[in-house]
């Protein structure tokens, strides 16, 4: 299990530009020396902290020129308005409003020249990403690699565009980003996008040894680890390490016994002691739908009514004012 930092907004602007450089330095975790930054102009940032990623806007005046050292976070960026080019290894590349792309290779310098830019960052741990992507929890063979710094197609930087969106929503709600369960499960969600947003290392498809590993036993342990803590911040990884098995192996036995998935089944977990707690709540104590259905994990209120209509046949607010 991943441990998420806390969350919140961040606010920045200054027309000095050594501190605007001092200060981005800080956020990005990384050094950099900037050129061609002027006293008088105004430098803005903004952050929306998930814990485990961030979504950022900047705004950098006229032309700047950014020499930064290898990151220690994923950052994926989408120009708003402006030019950009970057020169990451031997690979330059130019880019322009509109263009989504990883900002520089983690392990390699970088390169910036910035024109006038507005843009959207991403900032993502790369425990998340190596935890998602991973084939076996614990024995993973080495760290996963992005061999391409541009999206796969036009349609998977949209799916990516519309996913931030999603998560800047949900981080302009201090009840949904208070609750731990909900920005685990988003940073995960984040980390997922990436890897079918951008062309990686990462393997998919279960092995042979996995199919082999997907038995009855595998689903038990599995099922009790899930039963055991339904509200501990767990993933994919987690459960497929109490079952002693590989990721794609636990994935496996639950679509063969279940025709579900791990997530898919903790979520159903999750939605039962839901329905309990608006069994057992007094509405006239404050409690509410939404914030039940935060403290289990479920940041949508209406693909929370969906799921709860489907399971019990009346509505979560039913439930709530009807319990007797």
């Amino acid at each position: 299990m991943t441990t998420p930092v806390a969350v919140g907004r961040i606010e920045f602007s200054t027309t000095d530009p050594d501190r605007a450089i001092d200060y981005l330095s800080r956020v990005y975790r990384t050094s950099l020396q900037v050129s061609g930054a002027r006293d008088g102009y105004l430098h803005r940032h903004t952050r929306s902290d998930g814990g485990l990623f961030a979504i950022d806007d900047v705004w950098l005046p006229l032309h700047v020129c950014v020499r930064q050292e290898p990151l220690d976070s994923l950052i994926i960026v989408q120009i708003d308005s402006g030019r950009m080019e970057r020169e990451c290894g031997d690979v330059s590349e130019r880019f322009l409003t509109g263009d989504v792309f990883v900002d520089a290779e983690p392990t390699l310098p970088a390169t910036l020249r910035m024109l006038g830019v507005e843009a959207q960052t991403v900032m993502l741990d790369l425990a998340v990403l190596a935890q998602v992507a991973a084939a076996s929890p614990g024995r993973v063979a080495g760290p996963i690699r992005l061999t391409s710094l541009q999206p796969r197609s036009a349609l998977a930087a949209l799916q990516w565009q519309r996913t931030v969106t999603f998560l800047r929503d949900l981080l302009a709600s201090s009840e949904a980003a208070a609750q731990p369960l909900i920005t685990g499960n988003a940073a995960r969600l984040l980390a997922a996008t990436v890897l079918t947003t951008f062309p990686n290392t990462a393997i998919i498809d279960p092995t042979a040894q996995d199919r082999q590993d997907a038995t009855s036993t595998t689903l038990r342990r599995a099922i009790a680890f899930i039963e055991q803590r339904p509200d501990a911040d767990i993933g994919v990884a987690d459960i497929a390490a109490a079952a002693n098995v590989s990721i794609r192996a636990v994935q496996f036995a639950f679509r063969r016994q279940l025709d579900t998935t791990p997530m898919a089944y903790l979520r159903a977990v999750r939605l039962d002691h839901a329905h309990h707690d608006l069994l057992a709540t007094d509405p006239n104590h404050g409690d509410t739908v939404t914030g039940i259905a935060s403290r289990w994990g479920f940041y949508s209120n209406s693909r929370f009514a969906t799921q709860y209509r489907r399971a019990y046949g009346v509505t979560p607010s039913h439930t709530l004012h009807n319990r007797f």
